[in-house]
């Protein structure tokens, strides 16, 4: 209930007129039954910008940081996500994999929409990173298509790390549904759902046109954090 009272009355009618947001292949979006909206992840505004123009309810996966968050700041932030439906996913540990898988196939199991970052973290710099195979794994797993989505425009509004977002206008793009029959049964095979990452990250970055990466986000950002440490110890 709380999800419809954010949506239709508390914050979607805010989001749209603040960012009045381009709607572009909307018609892609079944109107029922279970599928896969598997975005690019630019901004922290993506978890309330695409549930604001959707009809139907999306469920995400979200980070279990955001239901952990010291001080009052992070209760709230706990209580919103909590509220909306989204659901916690412990990213560290050799488990965390399958915990998302199950908690995804669960909420496709009951003929809902998913939404899901295959890149796994936000993009620090607004290029597209190489996409994690859960998404696959998923598809295959449930047996339903995959829509591609593209943020464009929220990188600008509210990059990591800034706080209060820009109202500026944004645009977000639905691709055409993608079907993985042809692969029915050959969700444990690796080779396959590298294959099928590959075609979905590629379908996000022809809606997106951003630099495409082929490496993981959270490779490189750890890359880039020890540079700039060694930076300091140096100047030191």
């Amino acid at each position: 209930m709380f999800y419809h009272l954010l949506k239709h009355v508390l914050l979607g009618p805010l989001l749209r007129l603040l960012f009045r947001p381009r709607i572009e292949g909307l018609e892609n979006i079944p109107a029922e039954g279970a599928a896969i909206i598997a975005g690019n992840h630019l901004s922290f505004s993506d978890h309330f910008l695409m549930p604001a123009i959707l009809k139907r309810r999306i469920t995400f996966l979200a980070k279990a940081e955001y239901f952990t968050g010291p001080g009052i700041k992070g209760r709230l932030t706990a209580s919103f996500f909590r509220s909306a439906g989204q659901i916690p996913v412990d990213r560290s540990g050799k488990d965390a994999g399958q915990a998302a898988l199950r908690e995804g196939l669960g909420v496709l199991a009951k003929d809902e929409l998913l939404g899901i970052y295959p890149e796994g973290t936000r993009s620090h710099d607004g290029r597209l990173y190489k996409g994690k195979v859960g998404v696959a794994a998923m598809a295959l797993g449930a047996g339903v298509r995959v829509v591609p989505c593209a943020m464009v425009g929220t990188f600008e509004i509210q990059p990591p790390g800034k706080k209060i977002p820009k109202i500026r206008r944004v645009t977000i793009r639905f691709g055409e549904p993608m079907d993985f029959s042809r692969y029915e049964g050959l969700e444990g095979e690796r080779t396959v759902l590298r294959a099928v990452t590959d075609e979905i990250m590629y379908a996000i970055l022809g809606l997106s046109g951003q630099e495409y990466v082929d490496r993981y986000a959270a490779e490189v950002k750890a890359e880039e954090e020890a540079e700039r440490k060694k930076a300091r110890r140096t100047a030191r």
